[in-house]
C-alpha cells in the first residue's frame, strides 16, 4: 500500500449509524489525544459517546478498528480546521497567514497535546503497522497540500527554476511537526516559530524578483 492510500472500506450505513459511527470515533479522538491510544479503552470511549458495548463493536470489530477510524478522523479534522488558509499557501502571505494560524492555535491550547496526528503517530509506529501506514498517510495529505502551494509559485515562475516544491513542501511539514513537538514540551510557542520562520524565509531567498 503506497503512503498516501488510506483503506476506509466499511459496510454501507443508514444516516442514523453514520452519526453513531461518527459520534464514537469523535469521542474516542478526544480521548486518545488526552490520554494516548493505550491510556484509553473501549470502555471510556463508549461512556463518553452515550452507546452501549454493542454499538461499539458493531461499528468497530476491535481497539485496532477504532484507531484507524481515529487516525482518518484527526486526519480530516487537522486539514479542515487549516482551511481556507491551507488552500493559499501560493503566496508568501498565505505562507505566513498560515504560519501565523498555526501558533496562535497553539497558544491557545497552552501549548498541551502536540499534533494529533503526530501525536497518534509516534505512539503506534512501532507497535502497530498498518496505523503507521494510515498516519504516514495523512501526513501525505498535509504534505501535498503545502506542496501544491509551492509548485503552483513554481509554475508561475516566482520561484527559481531550481527550486524543488516536492522537497519545500516535505521540509515545511517537518518544520511545523519538529515545532509542534518542542512546543508541546516546553510548553511555549518559541521553537514552533524559529522552524516556521526559517523554512519559510528559506522559500522567500528562492523568490524570482517581478521584473
Amino acid at each position: 500500500m503506497q503512503a498516501d492510500e488510506v483503506v476506509t472500506a466499511a459496510p454501507r450505513l443508514t444516516r442514523k449509524g453514520q452519526e453513531t459511527r461518527s459520534r464514537i470515533a469523535a469521542a474516542a479522538a478526544a480521548l486518545m489525544f488526552e490520554h494516548g491510544v493505550a491510556g484509553t479503552s473501549i470502555e471510556d470511549v463508549q461512556t463518553a459517546a452515550g452507546v452501549s458495548p454493542s454499538q461499539v463493536y458493531h461499528y468497530f470489530k476491535d481497539k485496532k478498528s477504532l484507531v484507524r477510524s481515529v487516525i482518518a478522523y484527526q486526519t480530516d479534522a487537522v486539514l479542515d480546521a487549516q482551511q481556507p488558509l491551507l488552500g493559499r499557501l501560493d503566496t508568501m502571505r498565505g505562507l505566513r497567514a498560515w504560519r501565523d494560524a498555526i501558533v496562535e492555535l497553539q497558544q491557545h491550547r497552552d501549548c498541551q497535546g502536540g499534533c494529533p496526528i503526530g501525536s497518534l503517530g509516534s505512539e503506534l509506529a512501532e507497535t502497530d503497522p498498518q496505523a503507521r501506514e494510515d498516519v504516514a498517510a495523512g501526513f501525505a495529505r498535509w504534505e501535498r497540500a503545502i506542496r501544491d502551494g509551492m509548485q503552483a509559485m513554481h509554475d508561475r515562475r516566482e520561484l527559481r527554476a531550481d527550486a524543488d516544491p516536492d522537497q519545500l513542501g516535505l521540509a515545511i511539514l517537518t518544520a511545523l511537526q519538529g515545532g509542534l513537538l518542542m512546543t508541546q514540551i516546553r510548553r511555549d510557542t518559541r521553537a514552533l516559530e524559529a522552524a516556521l520562520d526559517t523554512v519559510l524565509d528559506h522559500v522567500e531567498t528562492l523568490r524570482v524578483e517581478a521584473p
